[in-house]
C-alpha cells in the first residue's frame, strides 16, 4: 500500500519512537511561531534554558493579537518580545503587519516542513502541504532548542472532496459541515487529509479556512497536497523556489475515509455556544442581529473580503447593526484597497479595524448585553467575544455581509438573487504585493550576543512547579461541567490579555467568568484538585489555562476527557491530567470534597491511580493517558525541569 502525505512528512522528520497510531513518536521540527499574548511565557522559558540562539530553521515572533494598548502592559510585552527575538535569532513581525497564520503561510511556509506554533490554529499552514501543529508555549520553547518533539502518532483520515462550491458558498461551509459530522472532539488524535477533484479546485486561502478550523474538531492537524494551486500561490508570493510537489500516493492507506460533495453544500451557520452546533442558514431563527464582524485568520483572505464587498455593493449596513471588518494582513489590505473593495465596504457603512486578530479573541468589539453577534471567525464559546451574555454565530463572509444588510441571518443569494453568480468571478491575485518591511530579520550571532533584553515592570517570573508529592491530600476547588474552554479558565479581552506576562496578577482572574470565587478559594486551600467533565480545556492553546491553576496550587485535573493541547500544557506545567476510569465516578464527587492519593509517584508509571474520596468514604480509579516521555516530565515537575536535565545530559555527551 502507498503512503498518505501526512505519513510521508512524518517519516521524513522521524527521529525515534513508534509510527503506530496512538503511540509516541519524536520528530524534528523545522519552524516555530508565536504570537504576542502567549509568547512572553515562551521566551521566558527559553531564557531559562540559557541557550544563545534558537536551533530551528526558522522561528517567527508575531505581534498581532493584542494591539489595543489599554495601558503600558502590552507595549511593554511587545518591546520585550522584540528584544528577545533579536537576542535569540528570531524573526519579528511588527504590529500592523498581519495575523500570524496568514503571514506565515505567505512569507515563510514551505511544503513538506513541520511547524509547531503557540496557537491552536497553526494548522492553517496545512493549506500549502505543511504539517503544522498547535501546541502550548512551553512546547514551542522546547522545539526552539532543536530537540526532537514528542507527538502522538496520528490516525490519518482521508477527506475526498468532489464537485464545486455553489456561488454564495464558501469553504467555511466545508469546515462547518465537517464539524457537524465529526463534532468538537471527534477529531482527537487525527490528521485530516483533503484530496480529490474538489480539493484541487480550491485556492490556497480557501483551503486555509478548512485547515485552520480543523482545530475546532480537536484534530492534531489538517493538510492539503502541495499541488498546482500551491505552486501558483507561492509563485504569486515571489517564492517559486520554495515550491515542491508533495502528493499522497494513489493507493495511499488511510485509517478512515470521508466523502464530501461540495456541490451539495448550502450556506450554513454555527449556533451558540459550540462550533459544531451547525444548521442550514435558512433554518436559523430570524433573530435581530446587533453586531457583524468580518475578520480573523480564518476568513479574511483577498477573495473572502472581495466577495463580501460585492454583496455590500449598492447596499448599506442596517441601522441596528454595528458592522466591522479586520483584514488578515497588510498585504491583503493594500490589494483590496488598490482594487476598490475597501471603498465598497466603506460606502456600505462598514467600519475598518486595525489589521490584527482583535475581536476574534475579545480584544475590542464586545457585543452588547444579550446581544446577537455574527462573525466569520472560528469560535463561538460562551464569553469568547468578551460578554458571556452574548450569542455568537459563525458564518462565511458572504453570509456575514448579507446579514449586516438585512439585520437578521441571511445568505448572499438573499441579497443578490441570480446575480450571486458574479461572486465566482473573484479569485486570488496572480501577483501579490510583497513588502517585507514590517519583518525584522534575525541579527547575526555576534551582534545578537550584545543585545540586552528589555523588561517592563509587568513582566514577571515564569512559575516552575515542584515534582509531585508521594502522598497527596487535597480538596476539590472546582467541579466543572462538560466543554470547559480555555476562555472559561483564562478569559480573553484586551484587559486580561495584557496581564499574561504577570502570572501573580492574572492568576487572580482564573475562572473569573465561570466561577469568580475560584481564585480566592484555591489560594486559600493551598493545594487542590479540579474535577471536570467531557472535553475539559477545549479551544485555545493558551498555556495560561494551566499555569494560573498551577500557580494557585492545583495539583491534578480529573476529568472525563481532556482536550489534546490543554492536556499537554497541564503536563508541561506540573499538573497531572487524570481521566475517570468510570465516568460515573464524576457524579460521586462534590466541590470541596477532600481527595487522597497514597504512593502517587509509584502509581503514576502504572497509569492507573487509586483515589479515595475522604469526605464520601469511597474509592475510585483514574487512568493516565500519558506516554513514557510524558510520565518522565510529570515526575520531573514539568517540562522546564525535565528539559534542563536533558540539555545538560546532551552537553555532557
Amino acid at each position: 500500500m502507498g503512503k498518505s502525505l501526512t505519513r510521508k512528512i512524518i517519516e521524513s522528520h522521524y527521529v525515534k519512537g513508534s509510527l503506530v497510531p496512538g503511540e509516541e513518536v519524536f520528530l524534528k521540527i523545522d519552524q516555530t511561531l508565536t504570537h504576542d499574548i502567549n509568547a512572553v511565557m515562551t521566551y521566558l522559558a527559553f531564557e531559562a534554558l540559557e541557550l544563545d540562539r534558537v536551533r530551528t530553521e526558522c522561528s517567527v515572533s508575531y505581534l498581532d493579537h493584542n494591539l489595543l494598548y489599554v495601558n503600558n502592559m502590552t507595549p511593554d510585552d511587545h518591546i520585550y518580545l522584540q528584544s528577545a527575538a533579536k537576542k535569540f535569532g528570531v524573526y519579528v513581525s511588527r504590529p500592523g503587519n498581519g495575523i500570524c497564520h496568514t503571514l506565515h503561510v505567505a512569507r515563510f511556509g514551505v511544503p513538506g516542513k513541520i511547524s509547531m506554533g503557540g496557537d491552536s490554529h497553526t494548522p492553517h499552514g496545512g493549506s500549502i502541504g505543511m504539517l503544522c501543529i498547535g501546541v502550548g508555549g512551553m512546547d514551542v520553547a522546547t522545539a526552539m532548542t532543536g530537540v526532537p518533539m514528542r507527538l502522538k502518532m496520528p490516525r490519518v483520515v482521508q477527506v475526498r472532496l468532489t464537485g464545486n462550491l455553489r456561488p454564495g458558498c464558501n469553504t467555511k461551509e466545508v469546515i462547518l459541515e465537517m464539524l457537524h459530522r465529526v463534532s468538537i472532539k471527534g477529531g482527537l488524535g487525527n490528521v485530516y487529509e483533503y484530496v480529490g477533484s474538489g480539493a484541487a479546485s480550491l485556492e490556497v486561502p480557501a483551503r486555509a479556512t478548512i485547515a485552520n478550523m480543523g482545530a475546532e474538531m480537536g484534530a492534531t492537524s489538517s493538510i492539503f497536497p502541495a499541488d498546482e494551486q500551491v505552486r501558483r500561490f507561492l509563485t504569486a508570493q515571489g517564492r517559486a523556489e520554495d515550491y515542491v510537489e508533495l502528493l499522497p500516493d494513489e493507493d495511499a492507506e488511510y485509517d478512515e475515509r470521508i466523502e464530501l460533495d461540495l456541490s451539495e453544500l448550502e450556506p450554513l451557520i454555527s449556533c451558540p455556544h459550540q462550533p459544531d452546533n451547525v444548521i442550514p442558514l435558512r433554518e436559523a431563527e430570524k433573530k435581530k442581529v446587533q453586531q457583524v464582524f468580518i475578520g480573523s485568520c480564518t476568513n479574511t483572505s483577498y477573495s473572502d473580503v472581495a466577495r463580501a464587498a460585492l454583496v455590500f455593493k449598492g447596499h448599506h449596513v442596517h441601522e441596528d447593526v454595528s458592522c466591522t471588518c479586520a483584514v488578515a494582513s497588510r498585504q491583503t489590505y493594500r490589494e483590496l484597497l488598490r482594487d476598490g473593495y475597501i471603498d465598497m465596504l466603506l460606502a456600505a457603512g462598514v467600519r475598518m479595524l486595525e489589521i490584527s486578530c482583535g475581536p476574534c479573541c475579545a480584544i475590542g468589539q464586545t457585543p452588547p448585553t444579550n446581544g446577537v453577534a455574527v462573525r466569520t471567525s472560528n469560535r463561538n464559546f460562551k464569553g469568547r467575544a468578551g460578554n458571556p451574555t452574548a450569542e455568537i454565530y459563525l458564518v462565511s463572509p458572504e453570509s456575514a455581509a448579507a446579514t449586516a444588510i438585512t439585520g437578521t441571518f441571511a445568505a448572499a443569494e438573499d441579497i443578490l438573487g441570480a446575480d450571486v453568480a458574479r461572486l465566482d468571478t473573484i479569485h486570488e491575485p496572480d501577483t501579490y504585493l510583497v513588502d517585507n518591511s514590517l519583518f525584522i530579520e534575525p541579527l547575526p550571532p555576534e551582534e545578537a550576543q550584545k543585545v540586552e533584553i528589555t523588561r517592563g515592570p509587568n513582566i514577571q517570573f515564569l512559575p516552575v512547579p515542584e515534582a509531585p508529592e508521594e502522598h497527596l491530600i487535597a480538596g476539590v476547588s472546582l467541579k466543572a461541567r462538560d466543554n470547559v474552554s480555555t476562555d472559561d479558565i483564562t478569559p480573553a479581552s484586551a484587559e486580561f490579555s495584557s496581564m499574561r506576562s504577570n502570572i501573580p496578577l492574572m492568576s487572580q482572574y482564573c475562572y473569573h467568568r465561570y466561577d469568580p470565587t475560584f481564585a480566592a478559594r484555591a489560594k486559600e486551600m493551598g493545594q487542590s484538585i479540579i474535577v471536570g467533565g467531557e472535553n475539559y480545556g477545549q479551544g485555545s492553546s493558551r498555556e495560561h489555562a494551566a499555569i494560573n491553576p498551577m500557580y494557585l496550587g492545583v495539583k491534578c485535573v480529573i476529568a472525563k476527557s481532556i482536550a489534546r493541547i490543554h492536556k499537554g500544557n497541564l503536563v508541561n506545567h506540573g499538573i497531572i491530567p487524570m481521566l475517570f476510569e468510570d465516568p460515573a465516578s464524576y457524579d460521586l464527587i462534590d466541590q470541596m470534597d477532600v481527595l487522597e492519593i497514597e504512593h502517587l509517584t509509584e502509581q503514576i508509571p502504572t497509569r492507573r491511580v487509586a483515589v479515595r474520596n475522604v469526605t464520601k468514604g469511597k474509592t475510585f480509579y483514574v487512568t493516565l493517558d500519558l506516554s513514557e516521555n510524558e510520565i518522565d516530565v510529570v515526575l520531573s515537575g514539568g517540562q522546564l525541569r525535565y528539559l534542563r536535565n536533558q540539555l545538560a545530559e546532551l552537553e555532557e555527551a
